[in-house]
């Protein structure tokens, strides 16, 4: 009988979430590598460029790949004939592992977690609890399946209840064009097939823990049925043409996972998750013998890709720039931000709107007034840093504060990651602003375009609080003009028509 001691199991769990804080698998690197070398779509293949480089800069620094840690999860499948040294539950040691993992000081991690959902949404502190997942088998060992799910990808989930004749091919791509780019793709696609509701969306989510080997499926063939789909839905998502961040292109997809199950002769549940740009997840075996070994990778497992703006790229001055010059702004230009703007997100949003609401006024540091906004979280600063990765969060969570935001503070513009929804662009048509669109998945190379950062208002908001941040050079492309063009809504079209193997709906 193998004996695991809970020192052992709880620090393998912490390595684990520190290291795949750091460093994408290398399935994900090769495979984002060649779609970067295939794809000609100048956006998409800037957006693919930034998230390469800023997934080896965090691999050398060890910082994380995105300012949004993920939620954790735990797979564990457990021998029967394995015992635990411990007088806690498993479920405790793994909230033991996270804790250690997030509150580490050398690469804090982002704590995303809050108590009481459907209430006052207090923040853990420690990114704790975690989802954990067990099942008792055959055999002396514990196999540890470690994955941390960002916000923005896994509030894309969507589950269905097919009849059993129906195309589930038919649902889902019906389905990935409703997603937008939030999951910040290109990423993968887990769907589960067959059980029960709940049964279906594990399978999704468990597929999605599997390698990257689309291309070897495709080159050998189809040898069942799931292999059949998965090759035509790896080819009609990717026909699509929403391509990198939803800017169009070739590649939305890398891969399409799929696990199945027996299911009830009346039903068809099909669930749908996407893993986004900052795919993270690692698989280690618990034998008895100490602390999870973990494969460190190599630098040269990274294509040598760089990123540098383009020649018509515009510097912008964040602290002059006026309406004037807004209106001049088209959809996918790019942009060289400098200058001052304040940050504020989800729960910033709500306090504010609770204060008109109340007739108070805003802080005197908080003045929005032809200013910008940035829709970001970031990490906490370690040893010499400014600030720690602060990528962009997904701006259309904050559409229902657009209309309030630009009509009561004055504010010019926004800057944010994915598409923004109707209600967010009827509102920056009318108030003629602009929003601008940061590289989801870029988020340490973000974080070195800011210069100086310090906490102006609702400090105990914590990551949520709104900051000021002075920027040198961050890139952005204009995303919604003055005139509620979305390059979100062009960019698709234009290359689903170019590839041209799904018609093209007519608006």
């Amino acid at each position: 009988m193998t004996t695991i001691r809970e020192e052992d199991f709880i620090q393998s769990i912490a390595d684990g979430f520190q290291f795949i804080s750091y460093y994408h698998p290398a399935d994900y690197i090769k495979a984002l590598g060649q779609a970067y070398e295939r794809e000609q779509s100048e956006a998409a293949k800037d957006a693919m460029a930034q998230i390469l480089v800023n997934s080896r800069m965090c691999a050398e620094g060890h910082r994380p790949i995105c300012q949004d840690t993920g939620i954790g999860m735990v797979f564990l499948k457990i021998g029967m004939n394995v015992r635990f040294d411990t007088q806690r539950s498993i479920t405790d040691l793994v909230n033991e592992g996270v804790r250690r993992a997030y509150l580490n000081a050398d690469n804090p991690l982002r704590a995303s977690i809050l108590s009481d959902p459907a209430g006052a949404r207090k923040n853990t502190k420690d990114n704790t609890p975690a989802v954990v997942h067990m099942e008792l088998v055959l055999g002396d060992t514990v196999e540890v399946h470690l994955a941390a799910k960002g916000g923005g990808s896994e509030n894309k989930s969507k589950f269905v209840m097919l009849n059993p004749s129906d195309s589930i091919v038919d649902w889902v791509l019906k389905t990935v064009p409703t997603m937008g780019a939030g999951w910040c793709p290109p990423g993968i696609l887990g769907i589960g097939i067959g059980g029960t509701a709940e049964k279906a969306m594990l399978l999704a989510k468990e597929s999605l823990l599997d390698h990257i080997d689309i291309q070897e499926l495709q080159a050998r063939g189809a040898k069942n049925r799931v292999e059949e789909l998965r090759l035509e839905l790896y080819e009609k998502v990717n026909a699509l043409g929403i391509g990198a961040q939803g800017l169009g292109g070739l590649t939305t997809v890398l891969d399409v996972k799929i696990l199945d199950f027996p299911t009830h002769a009346a039903s068809l549940p099909v669930a749908m998750i996407p893993n986004c740009a900052a795919t993270r997840h690692v698989h280690f075996t618990l034998d008895g013998s100490g602390v999870a070994k973990l494969p460190v990778p190599s630098l040269s497992d990274w294509p040598e890709v760089t990123w540098a703006a383009s020649a018509d790229t515009v510097h912008v001055n964040l602290d002059t720039v006026t309406r004037e010059e807004i209106q001049n702004w088209k959809p996918g230009q790019r942009l060289l931000l400098n200058g001052k703007l304040l940050t504020g997100r989800d729960a910033a949003h709500k306090r504010i709107a609770d204060m008109f609401a109340r007739g108070e006024s805003l802080p005197p540091e908080v003045d929005f007034n032809n200013r910008f906004i940035y829709y970001v979280g970031p990490v906490d600063a370690v040893r010499d840093e400014v600030v720690g990765p602060a990528g962009p969060t997904t701006a259309t969570r904050m559409d229902k504060f657009t209309e309030m935001m630009l009509a009561k503070t004055g504010l010019m513009g926004m800057v944010g990651k994915s598409e923004r929804g109707p209600s967010g662009i009827e509102a920056i048509k009318k108030h003629k602003a602009v929003y601008l669109m940061a590289v989801g998945g870029a988020a340490y190379l973000v974080s070195k375009a800011i210069r100086s950062a310090r906490v102006v208002a609702f400090a105990d908001l914590g990551m949520e609080a709104i900051h000021e941040f002075e920027v040198k050079d961050m890139p952005v492309t204009v995303a919604v003009d003055v005139n509620g063009e979305s390059v979100h809504n062009t960019g698709p079209a234009e290359w689903q028509a170019k590839i041209g193997k799904i018609p093209v709906k007519s608006a």
